[in-house]
């Protein structure tokens, strides 16, 4: 709200707005900020990423939980805008030929992450993408939440329990997805121990390998722009 003045006759008059002189950054996942002393404008990257090598989040289908690298809980949920995904069948962590879906996300501190699904999961997630398709949408414009469903099954008599992921969205900050979708243009997002070159891709999102001549490339980007985010 504008504020105001008093003039000598006593009426009020609006004080002149103030003009925003902070500089705009090139990219929207970048903040600019100005050296005080030499005037040159710096940016740097509000994400965190080591290409082919983003942080591991997990499902755990016989708890039907979530966490970082097998031990450190994240919850029985998570919420994310996709930044990248593939769904693809192939053999993977010594694990046999299944059909897959990688999702790529930033998590709350800025970090590029990725969690993959498998069996009854990746069927949930095709019944999410069906209606955003008829809604001229993708996974891409939303924010979407995971969560377990319940199984049970019974063999020989015993009654084992299991969860599968079950996907549900809603609407998504429109700058958050801009500056993911930008983020996603200019690296290549894709996860090296999950990747075979033998896979039958299916369907896929802004995944990108790089060349290995365009490797190195990548990782000095990463590292001249570090994220401001711990």
């Amino acid at each position: 709200m504008a504020t105001t003045t008093k003039t000598a006759a006593g009426a009020a008059e609006a004080a002149p707005a103030a003009i925003d002189t902070a500089p705009k950054p090139s990219r929207a996942y970048l903040t600019a900020t100005v050296d005080e002393d030499s005037g040159e404008v710096a940016e740097t990257s509000r994400f965190r990423y080591l290409p082919g090598h983003p942080r591991q989040v997990r499902f755990d289908a016989k708890a039907g939980q979530f966490n970082i690298g097998g031990t450190v809980p994240l919850g029985n949920s998570l919420e994310f805008v996709p930044l990248a995904w593939r769904i693809f069948s192939d053999n993977i962590l010594n694990m046999g030929r299944k059909t897959w879906a990688e999702l790529f996300f930033i998590d709350e501190k800025g970090a590029v992450c990725a969690v993959l699904f498998h069996g009854y999961s990746v069927e949930n997630l095709y019944r999410l993408i069906e209606p955003l398709f008829y809604d001229d949408l993708t996974l891409a414009d939303v924010k979407v939440k995971v969560t377990p469903e319940k199984k049970q099954t019974t063999k020989e008599g015993k009654t084992a329990t299991y969860y599968i992921a079950g996907f549900s969205y809603s609407k998504a900050d429109p700058a958050e997805v801009q500056a993911l979708r930008e983020f996603a243009e200019d690296f290549a997002i894709w996860r090296e121990e999950t990747y075979t070159g033998l896979a039958d891709l299916k369907t896929c999102h802004a995944y990108a390998v790089p060349q290995a001549d365009e490797q190195p490339a990548q990782l000095e980007a990463a590292e001249a722009a570090p994220a401001t985010a711990e």
